[in-house]
């Protein structure tokens, strides 16, 4: 009975990339959905602050940060996708919308919201971003060369 047991069990494959197509495969795990979760939180957060705006150091790392994360996501990786005009009109879009959330959610701290969720926007963008770190990550591990 013992021995029956042990041969019923099968080790699961483990996906094998050959170093040929290796980029090519990386790259089809590592889609930019996730950084599309990104850019919207920081979007909210940056509407946030953008009430509050103070043309400094701060606020010129903040602008290029959304930039950075509105386009760069499509030069990091090699899919064949529509053309870059209507992926960045996309990205722009879920930008200014979440640039406008957030702007109404700073409007509403102290009148709709507590004070203290003033810190829901940054603290909702790390989760995110520690999520993504992991399925990135993940991605990565779970690829194994050939031999």
């Amino acid at each position: 009975m013992k021995a029956v047991l042990q041969t019923s069990r099968k080790p699961k494959p483990v996906e094998s990339v050959d170093l040929k197509t290796f980029p090519r495969k990386l790259s089809e795990s590592a889609a930019p959905v996730e950084t599309t979760f990104i850019l919207f939180f920081f979007g909210i957060e940056f509407g946030r602050i953008l009430m509050d705006f103070s043309f400094g150091i701060e606020s010129a790392v903040y602008v290029l940060t959304l930039l950075v994360l509105v386009f760069l996501p499509y030069f990091a990786s090699d899919i064949e996708r529509q053309s870059f005009w209507k992926w960045a009109l996309g990205r722009v879009l879920i930008a200014i919308f979440a640039v406008s959330i957030g702007m109404m959610f700073r409007k509403s701290l102290g009148t709709v919201l507590p004070e203290s969720f003033r810190f829901l926007p940054m603290t909702s963008l790390i989760l995110v971003a520690m999520a993504t770190c992991y399925i990135q990550f993940y991605s990565l591990l779970k690829l194994r060369l050939k031999r």
